[in-house]
């Protein structure tokens, strides 16, 4: 897909230093993995099980489920 983009100068100016920068990177692959990161689906499972956030749990809150032996 072929796209044209508008981008405020200071953007512009900031990408052109970046590329200046970065010389393994072009504006398209720049810019298709900056789309990807925006647009990736978070999975925050991992983040979740880390907290103790659990979808399903054997005591409710008000049973004093720290008390609870699984």
């Amino acid at each position: 897909m072929k796209s044209t983009i508008y981008l405020s100068d200071d953007l512009a100016k900031r990408v052109e230093e970046y590329l200046e920068t970065n010389p393994h990177y072009n504006l398209s692959n720049l810019v298709q993995e900056a789309l990807e990161a925006k647009l990736a689906t978070k999975d925050i499972s991992q983040l979740l099980e880390l907290a103790g956030i659990v979808k399903e749990a054997p005591f409710q809150a008000s049973e004093n489920a720290e008390d609870q032996e699984n």
